[in-house]
């Protein structure tokens, strides 16, 4: 058991958020205006009478070129041998500059080896992080990188595809593990399809940080699950965010 909560320390559990990178699709400039109304004809072709940029507030946060990153949530174990004490640590990064909050992340990620797990993380968390630290001009940091790494070279583990035991044709949400597991809701306040309502129109960054961190220990207690660890496993939660305010 040391010897593998010694490894759990170098997994950094995470889930982030996203948003329209707008408040309304006339925002936009006029390329990126013109470059969205082909996708939105993609996404709903069969409406051929819908108003272009109708569906920018609702689906446009989904693609990194289109969207942007408003909270990154993480969480990491750490085991104090004299105290015999297993504890997780977390912390959000989000403000209103996405820059800043890329930035803080990202000089975390450089801080050690880290394996990096998040749900569904493999087709959306890590590659829209790695696309929107490029766009703000960010080196990108080791972790993300992928290009000339052998697969067994890219530390990244995603509990969807952990799940899925090779059935590709299967997702299951991280509500339904932590349902079939027995692991408390994440889904308390608001969930994903409220974040750009809680953004824009309630300016509400808190609430989105909450959520964005009960998804990350979610994440976490189902790795722990994956493991056959017992339910009671006990562990304490030590908020970051709390200590620095």
């Amino acid at each position: 058991m040391t010897d593998f909560l010694n490894e759990l320390s170098d997994v950094l559990f995470l889930d982030i958020e996203t948003a329209s990178a707008e408040s309304n699709f006339d925002a936009l400039p006029e390329r990126i205006q013109d470059e969205w109304i082909k996708k939105e004809k993609l996404i709903h072709k069969s409406d051929a009478e819908s108003e272009e940029g109708s569906l920018f507030f609702e689906k446009a946060g989904i693609y990194a070129e289109f969207g942007k990153v408003i909270c990154v949530g993480v969480g990491y174990f750490k085991f104090d041998k004299e105290s015999e004490t297993l504890r997780f640590r977390t912390k959000s990064y989000a403000s209103d500059n996405e820059y800043e909050t890329l930035l803080e992340f990202s000089e975390l990620l450089q801080k050690k080896s880290w394996t990096l797990c998040a749900h569904n993380g493999k087709e959306f968390d890590f590659p829209y992080l790695a696309r929107r630290i490029l766009i703000n001009r960010i080196p990108l940091p080791e972790p993300l990188q992928m290009a000339g790494k052998k697969p067994w070279e890219i530390r990244h583990l995603d509990t969807l595809e952990l799940w899925k035991f090779g059935d590709y044709k299967h997702y299951t949400r991280l509500e339904l593990l932590a349902a079939v597991f027995d692991i408390p809701t994440s889904k308390e306040g608001i969930d994903g399809s409220q974040v750009n309502d809680a953004y824009y129109n309630q300016n509400d960054l808190q609430s989105i940080r909450e959520y964005c961190l009960r998804d990350v220990l979610v994440t976490a207690q189902i790795y722990l699950a994956f493991q056959g660890l017992p339910p009671e496993i006990d562990f304490e939660i030590i908020n970051l965010d709390l200590e620095q305010e």
